[in-house]
């Protein structure tokens, strides 16, 4: 075989390869199942970007909506309102400290959704502990199925929230996870947009 030939079955093995691998990622995230965004997010004092009305993590998972048509859950305690920042951060401290686990509002039948998107601001290296929460109440739900982590942040990126995602849902397929700073969700819209494309929606 001459050098010609060699360097053009190189090729077509790289690009058979690279389109297998493309038809995979789109198949593990069943692009046309049902998805779901559920996330909590924290209006009032944040970090970097003051006193908000719409909390960051709620910004994002507003355009996962409105890009791949998924639905909402909102994970809601009212524990954290009207606090200023540093007094919640210590209070988040010892809530992970502690293991606590805050009750949140409402809930949700996950049982009709094939992708079930995760999000919420990094607090003490992984999510809230009211998240937390939500996943011991729903641990067996998520057999099967697609989750896709996301954060919120001001430095932290994804800390161990993809670990204990995998944690909390052993049977379930987590993927890769996303995070954008919260200071730049309300502009770089654009960053969400093309991991979502990277996911195949």
């Amino acid at each position: 075989m001459n050098i010609k030939s060699i360097i053009t079955a190189t090729i077509a093995l790289l690009v058979s390869t690279a389109c297998s691998g493309g038809a995979k990622q789109e198949k593990v995230m069943n692009k046309d199942g049902k998805a779901v965004v559920v996330f909590f997010s924290h209006a009032g004092d944040n970090y970097s970007v003051g006193n908000i009305e719409v909390g960051n993590t709620k910004i994002v998972a507003d355009y996962i909506t409105e890009l791949t048509g998924a639905e909402q859950f909102e994970i809601v305690t009212h524990k954290y309102d009207g606090m200023a920042y540093n007094p919640l951060i210590k209070l988040a401290q010892e809530e992970t400290k502690n293991g606590e686990l805050p009750d949140y509002e409402g809930d949700i039948d996950l049982s009709k959704y094939d992708t079930v998107f995760i999000g919420g601001p990094v607090w003490w290296g992984t999510y809230p502990q009211v998240m937390f929460t939500f996943f011991k109440k729903h641990a067996n739900d998520l057999k099967g199925k697609t989750v896709i982590p996301f954060t919120t942040h001001e430095g932290s990126g994804l800390a161990n929230c993809v670990e204990d995602v995998e944690d909390a849902f052993p049977a379930a397929n987590v993927t890769k996870g996303f995070s954008v700073y919260g200071h730049e969700v309300r502009t770089e819209k654009k960053k969400v947009e093309k991991w979502l494309n990277s996911l195949g929606f």
